[in-house]
């Protein structure tokens, strides 16, 4: 038996023995895990999964072992991943800090900002959020104006940030800054960590055209912001800023894969049931061309970026591919309800009331939100000027 082999053997026998059977199945997605301070565990089996899984660093697989990390190759990583969709296992934690700080920092950081910071990351005692844009800072993110004056060891942050998601939830923020307003604007822009307990900063959820209040804007007051948290060098934040948002993207691009793939009702099934079916086939063909049509291209989406994880070197960070992939993905996220709602008709209308199923209403709200997924991280036009830039070469 080959090492790979006998590491899938060994890593299905361990999820098969410490996955509760209740983090197995399909869960909302405000029941998914994100740890902090301010948890509230839905499940007692949510503490648990976290606890085991990130007592093997399992939570951050690839990370190094001396941060709390797995210390998995990228191809044992893919194979874990693998096992945990066929078995239905849930990710034991999600969140800003797994998928965007942690990479920053090993690349960027300091040790003493990886020992301070990424432990509790990977066992879910510390939540982050992320604060970029402004109310007038958005797509054209470099026109931040957020400001921190250095005064001695400490930095004095004054601004607001919007779009601040979970914010109201979280622990610390990673926040863009202009700290060097005399210069062009993508020159004078550093990178600090900020404590949220500061009474200084003040979050308020914004309700979405779903009905959550995921978002929120971010007020911050005369923080005094210890310069230790200060990430890479002054006024050098944008290059770690894009990098940060390639992690982003990145995550983004896999939205959707291991619902569709395990816990949701197939697209195909969901038109059965509405439209009704002919020989095994969904009754109306222009839909069943539609549904024939999402399906092969989120297969061929799959294998591509299966591809991908197999072709990347370890610790290689994910560059413009991320923006290929976060564009593809959200697109086809969107196509994926619009399918649902044309297959349900009148039933995909629901929002409230008698007459609709739980399920037809989560769809609905479902559908609203994933229009969101084209704006953030990048819109998908922003998108498609990454692609054409710097992966074809065009010319502006």
């Amino acid at each position: 038996m080959s090492d790979l082999a006998a590491f899938r053997a060994e890593t299905r026998a361990w999820l098969e023995a410490n996955c509760p059977p209740a983090m197995r199945t399909w869960m909302p997605e405000d029941e998914q895990v994100a740890g902090g301070r301010k948890a509230v565990w839905k499940r007692p089996e949510q503490k648990v999964w976290l606890d085991r899984m990130a007592g093997k660093g399992w939570t951050a697989p690839t990370w190094p072992k001396k941060y709390g990390g797995g210390g998995l190759s990228n191809e044992q990583a893919l194979i874990l991943d693998e096992e945990m969709q066929d078995l239905g296992c849930r990710p034991p934690l999600r969140g800003m800090g797994l998928s965007m700080l942690g990479p920053v920092l090993l690349e960027y950081g300091t040790e003493e900002q990886r020992m301070t910071h990424l432990p509790p990351i990977i066992k879910g005692e510390i939540r982050w959020c992320q604060g970029y844009s402004e109310p007038e800072a958005g797509s054209d993110l470099a026109s931040l104006r957020t400001r921190a004056v250095l005064q001695g060891d400490h930095f004095l942050v004054n601004g607001h940030k919007i779009w601040t998601s979970n914010a109201h939830h979280s622990d610390w923020i990673f926040c863009l800054v202009r700290t060097d307003p005399t210069v062009k604007k993508h020159d004078g822009i550093s990178f600090l960590l900020i404590d949220m307990s500061d009474p200084g900063v003040r979050p308020r959820p914004i309700r979405l055209i779903s009905g959550a209040s995921v978002f929120c804007e971010t007020f911050i007051e005369n923080v005094r912001v210890p310069a230790a948290n200060l990430v890479g060098e002054l006024n050098k934040g944008w290059t770690i800023a894009k990098r940060l948002l390639e992690h982003e993207r990145k995550g983004i691009g896999g939205i959707g894969a291991r619902q569709a793939a395990k816990f949701e009702t197939p697209v195909e099934d969901r038109a059965k049931h509405y439209v009704g079916e002919v020989g095994g086939r969904i009754a109306d063909p222009a839909l069943r061309a539609k549904v024939a049509g999402y399906n092969m291209d989120y297969q061929a989406f799959q294998l591509t970026r299966r591809r991908a994880a197999e072709e990347a070197e370890a610790g290689q960070p994910p560059g413009p591919l991320s923006a290929m992939f976060k564009y593809y993905a959200t697109e086809l996220n969107k196509r994926r309800y619009e399918t649902i709602l044309d297959a349900e008709g009148f039933q995909g209308l629901g929002w409230e009331g008698e007459g609709f199923t739980d399920d037809e209403i989560r769809l609905t709200r479902e559908w609203l939100r994933a229009k969101a997924n084209t704006i953030e991280g990048g819109t998908s036009e922003v998108q498609l000027n990454i692609i054409a830039k710097r992966v074809l070469g065009l010319p502006d």
